[in-house]
């Protein structure tokens, strides 16, 4: 499976600021040390034209440029710099790299990723841009543009691809992911699920095609419950159109040692939590790009472990999808 890095930009950041930043990094020593399944890839940059398919360009060029003023500096919760805009652009291409792979081989991975509070003109809570918004955008653009030059190249005889390439948006982040909802709020081709702590950040919520909002302190059995009911309304709401591809932002932050979650699911807890969405999604043939999203444990390295185990998830299940395809091309050869 291929996963995708941007840890060698690092922003520099204040002495005491609360974001781990070293995480990103001993999560990537952590997948090259005991998962050679996965092979990382380091992101390209994500460029202008890219991030003006979701975001202002007035904003893409603030950011770029450092002309943010000290509110919005202070909403995004990082200090401007050169190397904070150049990590913003990686982390958004990391999740660019991520979709296109998965739209040809099923799974694959952004390392970061996951900034769902970045809305069109605007960064908040350690989100510059919105990587799933732009990746989403970006891909509905290039499958549109192949389906245009397959429906009229005269040498071509197999069916044509749906014009339209729908996007599930399934963020299990324990954070709302308003930023994302607020993009999409008008745009049917895009369904955003969210579910998260409803007494949470951000306080405010911006209502998204489904959310699901649990209390603080909420358990492993009661969330994959709440997490069952809706992955079946989803497939429900998608019976006549299923989606071609969907985001997963799988955040370490529902722990129940998290320092800002305020759920209390287990590492079992969780586990199960992307088992039963990886599974969902292979048995149904959608392609999936995950992001780790956020994770703030009291200690780093219990959150990288819960992620490095979702990472591990994620490259059981692009080996069964692999082998899938696999059995399929023989069966059509025989």
């Amino acid at each position: 499976m291929r996963a995708f890095t941007s840890d060698h930009f690092v922003l520099p950041l204040p002495e005491g600021h609360r974001f781990p930043m070293p995480k990103y990094r001993l999560l990537r020593d952590r997948v090259a040390a005991e998962l050679p399944q996965i092979r990382l890839e380091e992101a390209p940059a994500a460029s202008d034209g890219e991030l003006a398919l979701a975001h202002d360009p007035v904003y893409v060029t603030a950011v770029a440029d450092g002309l943010l003023s000290p509110a919005a500096q202070r909403e995004i919760g990082f200090p401007w710099s050169p190397r904070m805009a150049e990590r913003a652009r990686r982390s958004v291409g990391a999740t660019i790299a991520a979709a296109r792979t998965a739209l040809v081989e099923g799974v694959s991975a952004n390392l970061a990723g996951g900034t769902h509070h970045a809305s069109a003109d605007k960064g908040s809570g350690y989100c510059v841009f919105n990587d799933t918004a732009v990746a989403a955008r970006l891909m509905q653009a290039e499958w549109h543009r192949r389906y245009t030059a397959r429906r009229l190249s005269p040498s071509t005889r197999a069916r044509p691809e749906p014009a339209l390439l729908r996007v599930l948006v399934i963020d299990l982040d324990v954070h709302q992911g308003n930023g994302t909802a607020s993009i999409f709020a008008d745009d049917p081709t895009v369904f955003t699920f969210s579910m998260h702590g409803e007494r949470n950040f951000p306080f405010r919520k911006v209502a998204g095609d489904l959310d699901v909002e649990l209390p603080d302190g909420c358990t492993d059995e009661p969330y994959l419950a709440a997490l069952d009911r809706a992955l079946d309304e989803v497939w429900r709401r998608h019976a006549a159109h299923p989606p071609g591809l969907t985001f997963y932002l799988a955040g370490a932050d529902p722990h129940e040692n998290d320092r800002l979650g305020r759920l209390k699911l287990t590492a079992a807890g969780m586990a199960e939590r992307d088992r039963r969405v990886l599974s969902a999604l292979r048995e149904r043939r959608i392609p999936v790009a995950l992001s780790m999203a956020g994770g703030y444990g009291q200690d780093i390295h219990e959150t990288v472990s819960i992620q490095a185990r979702t990472l591990a998830l994620a490259a059981d299940s692009w080996a069964a999808w692999s082998q899938a395809a696999g059995e399929a091309v023989e069966q059509s050869l025989a």
